[in-house]
C-alpha cells in the first residue's frame, strides 16, 4: 500500500491528524513531509503495524502509548501502561523548579524525584542541570524499568531507588524533593480514556486527593535540610486543602501556589521563611 492509501484507512477510524501522526511516526518523518511521498509504497510489516495502532487508537488506547514515547520539555521519553503519560502542566512544575535552582546561585544541589513514573521530571532536571545530583523513587518496578530505560537513552547520569515515598530510602538529606504525586479524588470521574489505561496507582490520592502529600510531608524530615524546597503538583482545586496541611506539618515554612498557562493553581512550593 501506498502512503496515501494508508492515510485514507487511517482516516476511516481516527482524526486525520492521528492517522498522519501515526503514519510519519512508523516511517521516521515529519507528519508534514507525508505529502511529499504520497506515492510511496510502504512495506508489507509496516502497513500492517500501521493498521494495528489505528484500530488500537479506535478502541480508546492514548495515542502516547501506541506511539511508545512523548515529547516532554524537548526530550523524547519512553512510555507505556505502567507510567503517567507526562503533561504540559508537569513541565511547567519543572521549568520553576529550574528557575529555583538557577535563582538558588550553588553549585551541586541535590534532588530527589519522588513517584518518579517514567523519569520525565528527574532526568529532564539532570540534562538541563548537569551539575545536579538526581535521585529517582518509584514505588513500581515496572515503572523504574521504563525510567531506568529513559535515562539510559538519554545519557542521564541519576541514581534509582525502588521505594514507597521515603520507606525503603537511604537516609541523605536533599535540597530539592519534587514529585507529582496521585492527586484525584477516590470515585472522581476521570475522562475514560484516562481510567482505562493510565495505572491507578499514579492517579488516586485517597478520599480528598492529598494523602500521598500528607505521606511525603510527614515523613521527609530526616531527608530535608532547613533550606529544602518541596515542588509538587497539584489538582486545580486543591490549594486550600494543601496549604493547610504544609502550614499544619511545617509552621516554620512558607507555602507558594502557582499558576499554569491556564490560569489554575496547579503547583505548590515549601520554602523556608525567609526565602
Amino acid at each position: 500500500m501506498r502512503v496515501e492509501d494508508l492515510i485514507v484507512y487511517g482516516k476511516k477510524y481516527i482524526s486525520s491528524s492521528h492517522a498522519k501522526l501515526l503514519l510519519a511516526d512508523l516511517l521516521k518523518k515529519n507528519p508534514l513531509e507525508l505529502l511529499l511521498i504520497l506515492d510511496l509504497e510502504v512495506e508489507p510489516n509496516l502497513v500492517q503495524e500501521y493498521q494495528r495502532k489505528v484500530l488500537a487508537l479506535k478502541n480508546n488506547y492514548p495515542i502516547q502509548y501506541v506511539i511508545g514515547h512523548v515529547n516532554f520539555y524537548g526530550y523524547e521519553f519512553l512510555v507505556n501502561q505502567d507510567v503517567l503519560i507526562p503533561r504540559f502542566e508537569t513541565e511547567e512544575l519543572v521549568e520553576k523548579v529550574l528557575q529555583y535552582e538557577q535563582n538558588c546561585g550553588k553549585n551541586n544541589l541535590s534532588v530527589l524525584d519522588l513517584g518518579c513514573g517514567s523519569g520525565c521530571i528527574g532526568i529532564t532536571l539532570k540534562k538541563k542541570l548537569p551539575n545536579l545530583l538526581v535521585t529517582l523513587v518509584d514505588k513500581s518496578e515496572k515503572a523504574l524499568i521504563v525510567a531506568k530505560e529513559n535515562a539510559k537513552r538519554l545519557e542521564a547520569d541519576v541514581t534509582f531507588y525502588q521505594s514507597d515515598w521515603f520507606s525503603n530510602l537511604p537516609i541523605e538529606q536533599y535540597d530539592i524533593i519534587v514529585s507529582n504525586p496521585p492527586y484525584i479524588k477516590d470515585g472522581e470521574e476521570i475522562e475514560k480514556i484516562v481510567r482505562g489505561n493510565e495505572p491507578s496507582l499514579a492517579l488516586y490520592g485517597g478520599k480528598e486527593g492529598i494523602d500521598c502529600y500528607r505521606q511525603i510531608l510527614e515523613t521527609s524530615y530526616p531527608y530535608q535540610k532547613d533550606s529544602t524546597l518541596f515542588a509538587f503538583e497539584i489538582g486545580s482545586d486543591q490549594k486550600d486543602l494543601l496549604t493547610s496541611l504544609v502550614e499544619k506539618t511545617y509552621p516554620d515554612r512558607r507555602v507558594v501556589v502557582e499558576k499554569d498557562m491556564q490560569g489554575r493553581n496547579r503547583m505548590l512550593f515549601v520554602l523556608p521563611k525567609n526565602e
